[in-house]
């Protein structure tokens, strides 16, 4: 017997099976509640970390001329030899003389044999125009370690401002053969200072015009020698009587030297 009920009932029961799965299907979707004791706390990332020693970042400051944070850094890698010398290159660059000097003599102190805090003192006695000083440590340098032409550099530029031309011309000799390249650097090095800081530079690119050309190396020789026309070197006889300029006094390039007009100072 059909009654109005079981007719309903027969007729929503379809109705009734959509809307019970409309409601799984957004129950499915929604997030449930956790209880939160069951969750393990996963860590978060530590920060990175620079793989870099205190030395090595030391030199990454030092390249970019951040010279006191350098040496904050070269101080973190303890009291070795090394790192004081590489305090007093970075006080050196800012012209810190008295703590360079004392850097570099702290390094010496801990190793007797190392070079280069002995040449790098010496530039220390240089600047402050100490010559027979610093042509005593320079040669005390080349002692230790005689193939460093940055060493006989220095001993020939502190030989220049004695004006002892003919040592200079010996020690600039030594320092090309072991570097040809040596007066083309610039600044200071890792380890060592290189100091050309002279007060007469046109006299001082004379004489390594000099130099070049009684190497055969003709074109850094009329380059120097240009360099000293422009910084005043008025003498052009006593270019021409140069001896180690006689094989370039029919060169084009030289004579158009020796026409330059002198620079007005």
């Amino acid at each position: 017997m059909n009654s109005p009920v079981m007719s309903f009932f027969r007729t929503a029961a379809p109705l009734f099976a959509a809307a019970s799965l409309l409601t799984f299907a957004v129950q499915a979707q929604i997030p449930q509640p956790v209880n939160a004791s069951l969750i393990t706390p996963s860590a978060a990332p530590p920060p990175p970390k620079s793989t870099l020693t205190a030395e090595e970042l030391g030199d990454l400051y030092m390249v970019r001329k951040m010279f006191r944070e350098a040496i904050a850094e070269y101080k973190k890698g303890g009291n070795t030899a090394p790192l004081l010398n590489k305090i007093g290159i970075a006080w050196h660059n800012l012209s810190e003389l008295d703590l360079a000097r004392k850097s570099y003599e702290r390094a010496m102190k801990l190793d007797k044999t190392y070079a280069e805090p002995v040449n790098n003192v010496g530039t220390v006695y240089y600047a402050q125009k100490r010559y027979s000083t610093a042509v005593k440590r320079y040669r005390k340098a080349i002692q230790l370690a005689p193939t460093k032409a940055s060493f006989w550099s220095n001993l020939g530029t502190a030989y220049y401002s004695q004006g002892k031309f003919d040592r200079m011309m010996l020690a600039y000799d030594k320092a090309i053969e072991l570097d040809p390249d040596i007066f083309e650097h610039r600044g200071y090095t890792g380890t060592e200072v290189q100091d050309r800081t002279v007060e007469d530079r046109a006299r001082y690119h004379y004489e390594l015009a000099r130099i070049y050309a009684k190497l055969g190396k003709n074109d850094l020789a009329l380059q120097y020698l240009r360099h000293s026309f422009e910084e005043g070197f008025k003498d052009k006889d006593k270019v021409r009587k140069t001896p180690e300029f006689s094989g370039l006094l029919e060169k084009p390039e030289f004579i158009d030297l020796l026409a330059l007009e002198p620079r007005v100072l």
